[in-house]
Formats: structure tokens, C-alpha cells, sequence
């Protein structure tokens, strides 16, 4: 299998001149995070990256995890290793507060280092990922007792972290949770229940899971307004703060999947021999509140395993393509060269080069509206970046992993028959990136959150404001000479998304089904547009790059050329996107539900 080699020239050239990192790293309490620090922490990780989440991977994927008789759970050989490597290299802690032992480093620094592992390591980086994103909930929302007593260590490592929504019978409908809590005498809570789909929720690597569960209080409401959030962990602390007694939790089974086989998804069962002892995070009946500060950062995390996951897709094709003699040369007649010499596999190259990179722009400049809003003193500008991350994060998390999904089957194509091989290792990156469209909410969850809670709700306002933003992107392109075909690319996406927009308001008034029917098409098309909005940014900064004479010619003419070719490739489905939106609904919403055959 082709060696992962980070993409640290592309990643520092998007940190630098698209998502603004000087101006971030300016923001009060990101200025640690100096230029000679990002670069060794991008060069440290592109090295933990290839040289030990890499070589795991396939042992993960051919040995998986195994469920033992004592309902312990074991992952595959080299697992634990790696993980205390991890721990004792503090990569978890690295943009969480200094307070409870992180690194308190800049979400934008932090986001190109997540790339690299899930690039790597999708089913390994799962467990970090969520030990960061249950280290934003408790922060947020626990008492200072409970953060005193378990931040510490979910922020080091050495106790690993979960999120318990899904049950058997609800699925995605939270609403129908059946999980119960009943408050004892101490003050704790005695938790009861299933829940399924569980990741990480058991294994070896770490010696305490604390696990968060919704569940529902005797006298909650019905539906998600009765939701409360617990810290259920695996083991109960001694009177050192070290695990001591098993908690009333089990692993009863683990899900035999289609791909992330080295990550264990587990079906835990709560109080089948008393009650599991909890401890209520936040107030009683806004569990849901607190659970989705958790989902947010786990769904941001997995739009980047999307355009991780491309990367590493577009390395192993390229290699493969430049290595893989076969035909003649389509323009020369020339024998014995590699494929590459076609069009159609430089085509498909291509795609997976561009598509990545605007994925990649897009998540990084999100990250900076992370940080923006999060530490900007000016309450104004705060809040617009927190409105764009409100706005895209169903793009982020449903747009890139659709787009980095793909991508990782289009690698396929370009090795042929031998990417349905599983020995040449293209097959398990398409298997381990079915998962990311669906977890932490599928696509179509992602399209009526954007189009219900995020344009509805608030009659377009953000969108319109982010609209504006792209046209001046447009008149910045239109200052420079030689920019006409990703001037025209854009304007055209920028006008078919305000004509989307314009139908959807208009729609969502008297005809909401048919708003919601165009739903997913609507996130397709506002994702195309973000995509070609990032590509014309590219090109605009590696142009003034190429025009002060910095760096590499070559690398930056070669960025000029792929916005070109996104503008020509990707671009137009824009159009197709906008149609979709505006006839798509009316028949979707009229076939009657009984005419299925």
C-alpha cells in the first residue's frame, strides 16, 4: 500500500492564506500558536501519522475488534501501543482549556492535525474524537465538581469517552427514548436502559469510559423536552479518584460492520443489576442542549474524516496511476506508459485533487470562525462567525462527507479491477467512508437542519449575508486580470444559489413539504457553491503569491489551473442543483405513498 506523506504544503498555504491564521493566532489567547509552533505541530503529526496510525490500519480493518466472554471488548494488535504513544504525546488535549491539562492551541490549528489521522486512521481517531468533543460538553455545562473530577483525565486520554443517543426502538428519534433515571438518596441518579451503535462504548485502551447518556427523569415531559444528559462511567472512583468498583454498564454486543472495523460499536445495557450509578450533567429536561455541544464538535470532526479520507483516497490513486504502465499513450501512440497519460484517468485525478482542496479551504476557514467567534473581542464580529459555523455546519458535516464518500469510490475506478482487490487497500477507505454520511445525523437530518432550523427560522438572514460575502469575492476576482472563467464560475453559483434561496422562503411559507423534499438538493447546491467560493479564493491567493514572486511557481500556477478546473467540472452542477430545488418537491410531494412497487 502506498505510504500516507501528509499534505502539509497544501495545508499550510490554505492555514495561511485563506483561513487567516496570523489574524487568528492574533486573537486574544491564541498567541501561543506562532508560526515556528503550527509547524512543528503539523510536521510532529504528519510524522505520528505515517509512522504509527498508518501501519495499524490494515491490521485493524482484516482483525477488528472481539467481543470476549467476560463482556470485555479487544482491538486489534498494536492498538493499545498506539494509544499510549497518543496519550503520552498530549495530541488530545491540543485545542482543549489549559485549565484541565490541554494545550489550549487554536481550533485551526488543531483541524489540519485531525486531517492527517483520520487520513490515516479513521477507526483509531474515533476515540480521541470524542474525548474532545465530551471535553467541550462537560466544560460547558457540568458542575465544577464533575469537571474537577473527570476533565482531567477525558482530556488526557487516559480514560476514553462516549455519547449514548441511539436506542432500538427510536433511532434517530430522539423523542422516543424509553432510557430512564431515578434520583437516589446520595444525590446521584440510578440510570436504566439500552442503547445501540454505541462507538467505543467498550474496550482495553483506556482504564475508565465515561459515558454520556439521555435519559428520562420520572417526571420529564414527553418527547426531547424530557431528555436529560448523565456521566454514567464504566468504573466508580475510589477514594484516590482511581477507578475502583464496575458501574452497573455492559457491552452485551458489537455491530459486525462494513467498514471501521478496528473502532468497537457497541450495544451497552444500563441497570440490569440495580441501576448504573450517574451523575446529571446541566439541568434536569435540557439534556438535548447539552448532547448537541457534543455533537456539533463530533459533526465538525466528521467532515474533516471526509476530506481526510479523500486525501488519502487521491495519494493512493495518484501513486497507483503513476506506477501502472498500461496502453498506449492517448495522444503520442506512445507504449509503456502509465496510466496516467490518459485523459480520462488525469480527469478523474483531477477531481479527487479538487474536490479535497475545496473541502479542505472550507473546513479551515470554518475553523477559523470557530476561533473568531470563541475569542474575537468585538462582540460584532464574534457573532457573525458564530452565525456562518451555525449556518454550515450541516455543510461541513453533510456536503464533505457526501464529496469525501465519493471521492474515496472514484479512487476505486482509477486503480480498476485491482481496486476491488482488497489487497491493494483503496477498498477499505471506500468501506470505512460509507459510515461518515450517516453517524452523527445522515445527510438528510444535516439538509432539514439547514433548511428548517437555519434558513426558515430566521427568514434567510445569514444566508443573505453570506451571499454578500461572495460577491465580494466576485469583485475582488474581477480587480485582477486573467480570472474570467473562475469569475464566471462563481457569479453563475452565486446567482443560483440566490434564486434557491429566493424559492425556498417563498416555499417554506405555503408549501413545506416541498421545501423539505428539496432539502438535500438545497445542501448539495449551497455545498457546490462554498466549494467554488474556497477554489476562487485559492486561486486569487496563489496569483498574488505568483505575482510577489513567493515560493514555488510551479505549486502556485498549479492551484490557478485546479480552481480552472473546478470551475469547469464542478461548478456547473450548480445549475442542476438550483433545478432540482425548484421542481423536484412539487412530484415528490404528490406521489401518493401507497404507489411503491
Amino acid at each position: 500500500m502506498t505510504e500516507y506523506a501528509a499534505p502539509l504544503r497544501d495545508m499550510h498555504f490554505i492555514l495561511r492564506e485563506l483561513a487567516g491564521l496570523d489574524a487568528v493566532t492574533a486573537l486574544p489567547g491564541c498567541e501561543e500558536a506562532t508560526p515556528d509552533v503550527v509547524e512543528a505541530i503539523l510536521d510532529e503529526a504528519g510524522k505520528f501519522a505515517a509512522g504509527v496510525l498508518a501501519p495499524i490500519n490494515r491490521a485493524g480493518d482484516l482483525q477488528g475488534c472481539r467481543l470476549e466472554a467476560d463482556g470485555r471488548v479487544t482491538t486489534p494488535e498494536g492498538w493499545k501501543e498506539a494509544w499510549q504513544q497518543y496519550v503520552e504525546a498530549g495530541w488530545i488535549g491540543l485545542s482543549l482549556p489549559v485549565d484541565y491539562g490541554g494545550q489550549g492551541l487554536p481550533k485551526l490549528v488543531s483541524t489540519p492535525v485531525w486531517e492527517m489521522w483520520f487520513s490515516t486512521n479513521m477507526a483509531f481517531t474515533m476515540l480521541p474524537q470524542l474525548n474532545v468533543s465530551q471535553a467541550e460538553a462537560l466544560r460547558i455545562a457540568a458542575s465544577d465538581t464533575l469537571k474537577q473530577t473527570w476533565l482531567p483525565k477525558v482530556v488526557s486520554g487516559e480514560w476514553g469517552s462516549t455519547m449514548n443517543l441511539t436506542e432500538p426502538q427510536a433511532g434517530s428519534d430522539l423523542a422516543a427514548t424509553r432510557a430512564r433515571a431515578e434520583p437516589a438518596a446520595d444525590g446521584t441518579y440510578r440510570v436504566f436502559g439500552q442503547k445501540i451503535f454505541i462507538s467505543w462504548g467498550e474496550h482495553e485502551l483506556t482504564e475508565n469510559i465515561v459515558h454520556l447518556v439521555l435519559a428520562r427523569l420520572p417526571d420529564a415531559p414527553a418527547g426531547v423536552k424530557g431528555l436529560s444528559l448523565f456521566l454514567v462511567p464504566k468504573f466508580l472512583l475510589d477514594a484516590d479518584g482511581r477507578p475502583g468498583a464496575k458501574n452497573d454498564v455492559r457491552c452485551i454486543s458489537i455491530e459486525h460492520k462494513l467498514g471501521i472495523h478496528g473502532s468497537p460499536t457497541c450495544t451497552m445495557s444500563y441497570g440490569d443489576a440495580g441501576g448504573a450509578v450517574g451523575w446529571l450533567v446541566g439541568e434536569p429536561n435540557r439534556g438535548l442542549e447539552t448532547m448537541f455541544i457534543m455533537m456539533n464538535e463530533a459533526r465538525f470532526g466528521v467532515g474533516v474524516q471526509g476530506a481526510g479520507l479523500g486525501e488519502r483516497a487521491y495519494q493512493m490513486a495518484l501513486a497507483y496511476a503513476r506506477e501502472r504502465v498500461q496502453g498506449r499513450d492517448a495522444i503520442t501512440g506512445e507504449a509503456g506508459k502509465p496510466i496516467l497519460c490518459h485523459p480520462d484517468v488525469k480527469r478523474m485525478l483531477l477531481s479527487l485533487r479538487a474536490r479535497v482542496m475545496a473541502m479542505r479551504a472550507l473546513l479551515y476557514t470554518a475553523a477559523a470562525w470557530f476561533d473568531t467567534a470563541h475569542h474575537h473581542p468585538d462582540a460584532t464580529v464574534a457573532g457573525k462567525a458564530q452565525r456562518y459555523v451555525d449556518l454550515l455546519m450541516p455543510v461541513a458535516k453533510g456536503w464533505c462527507t457526501e464529496v469525501g464518500q465519493q471521492a474515496c469510490w472514484d479512487a476505486i475506478q482509477v486503480f480498476g479491477g485491482m481496486g476491488f482487490v482488497e489487497e491493494t487497500g483503496i477498498a477499505q477507505f471506500a468501506r470505512d467512508s460509507r459510515i461518515i454520511t450517516i453517524y452523527e445525523g445522515t445527510t438528510g437530518i444535516q439538509a432539514n437542519d439547514l433548511v428548517g432550523r437555519k434558513i426558515l427560522r430566521e427568514g434567510g438572514e445569514t444566508l443573505r449575508e453570506l451571499i454578500a460575502e461572495l460577491r465580494a469575492t466576485i469583485t475582488a476576482l474581477r480587480a485582477e486580470p486573467g480570472f474570467g472563467p473562475i469569475v464566471d464560475g462563481l457569479a453563475e453559483n452565486v446567482g443560483a444559489l440566490s434564486e434557491a434561496t429566493h424559492w425556498l422562503l417563498a416555499a417554506g411559507k405555503e408549501r413545506h413539504a416541498e421545501a423539505l423534499a428539496a432539502a438535500v438538493p438545497f445542501l448539495h447546491l449551497l455545498g457546490t457553491v462554498c466549494g467554488s467560493w474556497q477554489m476562487a479564493r485559492l486561486a486569487l491567493a496563489a496569483r498574488r503569491c505568483l505575482a510577489a514572486g513567493e515560493g514555488d511557481a510551479a505549486y502556485h500556477a498549479s492551484l490557478v489551473e485546479l480552481a480552472c478546473f473546478w470551475m469547469a467540472t464542478f461548478a456547473p452542477h450548480a445549475a442542476a442543483h438550483l433545478r432540482t430545488v425548484q421542481s423536484a418537491g412539487a412530484p415528490l410531494a404528490a406521489f401518493d405513498d401507497t404507489a411503491f412497487y
